[in-house]
């Protein structure tokens, strides 16, 4: 279960889910229906925020090896998404065709800035591409609920998530402002992932499940849970207290709340 995605199946799930999103869109009573897990968004909000994502993330692995993200103009054309339903359909369809149709020349090996520049996820357009699976199958989740009919994730979606949002958007150089602490989290699927957090900042590693009863150095905190719903509680689609938790709370309440950023 330690095998990460080839580049031809992360480009065929950023397919799948864009699909599975527009489907939603187009079968909404309403654009203007609330999305539950974006407070203050309405499904319009969400498919205008779901194609601009994918235009400029498309615009980055395009401009190759920068220091800084390109200009707004490179992948907004100030006009916004169109309220018009079909048209608004058509409108993600082309987003997300810039987007394959960049990544598909790129290939998985070109430079490109990225936000996640001192985590454990290289600066290149194949994690480009392993993320946006997450981001465009996350926000998949988000129409599907606002219909009243969400659906879980594919388990190769899923299974790969639980790594990829560690390795990207946990693991960090900044200092870890609490006691060191580690945090084990293990996917009934079969892949588990332990997180060190201290002084040196957060790093994740691989864990063979079958090893961590005899392991030495214990977690102070654990999570268990299927692959499906550890990804949708890191992303905050659903309470932590979801999963199965065991040893000291509080670190996940102090990870939850830790902004490396600030």
């Amino acid at each position: 279960m330690e095998t990460i995605l080839n580049f031809p199946e992360l480009l065929r799930m950023i397919d799948e889910r864009s699909a599975a999103f527009r489907a939603a869109v187009a079968s909404a009573p309403s654009l203007d229906v609330p999305v539950p897990t974006c407070p203050g968004w309405t499904l319009f909000d969400l498919a205008q925020h779901l194609g601009m994502g994918r235009r400029k993330a498309a615009a980055i692995v395009a401009a190759g090896p920068a220091d800084a993200p390109p200009a707004t103009s490179a992948w907004d054309d100030g006009k916004g998404a169109p309220r018009d339903r079909e048209a608004l359909v058509a409108w993600l369809t082309d987003s997300i065709e810039q987007l394959a149709s960049t990544l598909h020349e790129a290939g998985p090996d070109r430079g490109c800035w990225t936000w996640w520049g001192d985590s454990q996820s290289p600066q290149t357009s194949g994690a480009v591409a392993r993320h946006q699976v997450q981001e465009v199958a996350v926000h998949t989740y988000d129409a599907q609920l606002t219909l009243g009919a969400p659906q879980p994730l594919p388990d190769d979606v899923a299974l790969d998530g639980v790594e990829e949002f560690q390795f990207t958007c946990c693991a960090t150089d900044v200092a870890w402002p609490h006691e060191p602490a580690v945090i084990d989290y293990h996917a009934s699927e079969g892949r588990s992932l332990r997180v060190r957090l201290d002084r040196d900042g957060a790093r994740v590693t691989r864990l063979h499940t079958s090893a961590a009863s005899e392991d030495p150095d214990p977690a102070d905190a654990s999570a268990w849970g299927t692959a499906n719903d550890l990804v949708l509680a890191f992303y905050g689609r659903i309470p932590l207290n979801s999963l199965k938790l065991e040893g000291d709370r509080r670190i996940f309440d102090q990870i939850v709340a830790w902004d490396p950023g600030a």
